[in-house]
């Protein structure tokens, strides 16, 4: 940031773009989502201002993959003009005035100033000068704009937060719109553990879409600007509203067939049918059940048993299981009992699906409603002896105080997880079923593997991380002393 100037009777050659200070930090929120402060290019660490021959008036930062762009609401009168202005002076400039205030931005045969109302007269302060040129290009996508209902925006959104996180797989680190069937579109998100897809909308496109995770597609202000419309081609990803526009890399790569986990719905035995309008009371029973392993699965089990719908929890490992039934409950088919990390269980509450269809103990769950479903695997647990006496139904109109969810815990990247090995059996095992259960030890092995070589690569990119600040500092330590020893007393 340059110096601080006065002049009362400013001369402005020409007509200065001017930023309200309410629109500019708007601006500046949205964007600091894709700037990346530790860039290498300065040119990063800066937001492009321009005012366009129609006098529209944008602010645009990128990280090279992503692009935000904000067009404040009304235009204003002056020839075409950008310039780049550091982030870091924009947001400190924005900080030190009211809402009702604004900045002018000009650019003189001194350079680029940014003025600003002091007292009764303008301060100014200069801008390092960065040619405009070596902004990044912004992408142009020449298709036509696909507007996206609500209920496609809600999908998306369900689905990212679905989607994997574990940069390994970064195939999965995002929301795939699968296009392969032209009457049914669906928009799928998984982590390996749990799938969700949503298929009651078309699109007027012909190309499968994988638009990665980013938390710019989850900020409110994005979110309540309107409509959201959609441009795509082979590379990029435009997602806008009224007044923001969002570009992105497409993920490259073939997005694994995940219809082949997706259960048959003729395979289906027992279905589980909960009352829609009681999803919330449900939520908040679920997040009471005692939980016996509370780092690491979450574990909670679903029982139907007698006519009666059971949550199955316990407060240590060698407790029996405490089962709690749930009224306003419909079911039919074969008793069951299946065990899940409650994390999937109140997520699909929460998007609203309401019935259960489980094939058996071993198999994944389906929650579904309508047009959506999501497939989740199960634990391998033993749910022990039925208690003697069955406790009361909990009635779930009854109100009921609210008990805070535990926090989220990552879970291991694993498909059919186990805490306690094979459930045990009263009847022999023949030689497959003892094969079948060394399987699944070594491969739980293998799991807790890969899980130590993760957390280790994770500790030794800390360190290198570290040791290049360290490296740092005493470059720059260096450096003083250098200047130290020139001084000439």
């Amino acid at each position: 940031m340059g110096f601080l100037a006065f002049n009362p009777q400013p001369q402005t050659p020409m007509n200065p773009i001017a930023l309200p200070i309410a629109e500019l930090k708007s601006a500046l929120s949205g964007i600091s989502k894709v700037l990346n402060i530790k860039a290498a290019l300065p040119v990063l660490h800066h937001v492009k201002v321009e005012r366009t021959s129609d006098g529209w008036i944008a602010l645009t930062g990128t990280d090279l993959d992503r692009f935000v762009t904000l067009r404040l609401e009304h235009p204003a009168e002056g020839p075409p003009l950008a310039v780049l202005i550091p982030y870091e002076q924009l947001l400190q400039l924005s900080k030190n005035c009211s809402k009702d205030e604004r900045l002018l931005i000009e650019t003189t045969a001194e350079g680029t100033l940014i003025r600003f109302a002091l007292a009764n007269n303008l301060g100014a302060s200069k801008v390092k000068p960065l040619p405009v040129d070596q902004f990044p290009q912004v992408p142009r996508i020449k298709t036509e704009a696909v507007p996206l209902t609500p209920s496609v925006r809600e999908s998306l959104h369900q689905a990212l937060e679905c989607a994997s996180t574990d940069e390994t797989r970064y195939i999965l680190n995002g929301v795939f719109i699968d296009a392969s069937n032209p009457k049914a579109f669906n928009v799928v998100g998984t982590d390996g553990r749990h799938l969700y897809s949503a298929n009651s909308f078309t699109l007027p496109i012909k190309l499968s879409l994988l638009i990665p995770s980013h938390k710019f597609l989850g900020w409110k202000e994005f979110n309540s600007d309107g409509e959201w419309q959609m441009k795509a081609d082979s590379d990029h990803i435009q997602l806008s509203s009224r007044r923001w526009r969002f570009i992105t890399r497409q993920i490259q790569g073939n997005y694994p067939n995940w219809r082949q986990t997706v259960p048959n719905p003729a395979d289906d035995k027992t279905h589980i049918t909960l009352d829609p309008t009681k999803l919330e009371t449900l939520i908040k029973l679920v997040q009471r059940i005692p939980c016996h392993d509370p780092d690491r699965y979450q574990t909670i089990g679903l029982e139907w048993r007698d006519g009666q719908f059971l949550l199955l929890g316990k407060d240590g490992d060698n407790e029996p299981w405490t089962r709690v039934p749930v009224s306003d409950v419909q079911g039919k088919g074969p008793e069951m009992c299946i065990f899940l990390s409650r994390r999937f269980l109140i997520k699909a509450l929460s998007y609203g699906m309401n019935t259960i269809s489980l094939v058996d103990s071993m198999h994944p769950l389906r929650f579904h409603t309508k047009a959506k479903q999501m497939i989740v695997m199960p634990l391998r647990m033993d749910p022990g002896q039925p208690p003697t006496q069955q406790p009361k139904p909990v009635n779930m109109s009854a109100p009921r105080q609210p008990v805070p969810s535990p926090p989220p815990i990552p879970t291991p990247m694993i498909t059919n997880p186990t805490s306690e090995g094979p459930a045990p059996s009263t009847e022999a095992k023949n030689a497959v079923e003892e094969a079948i259960d060394m399987t699944l030890l070594i491969r739980d092995k293998l799991n807790d593997g890969f899980n130590l070589l993760r957390d280790l690569s994770v500790k030794l990119k800390t360190i290198n991380r570290d040791q290049k600040a360290s490296a740092r500092e005493m470059q720059s330590v260096r450096s003083t002393l250098r200047s130290i020893q020139g001084l000439k007393i």
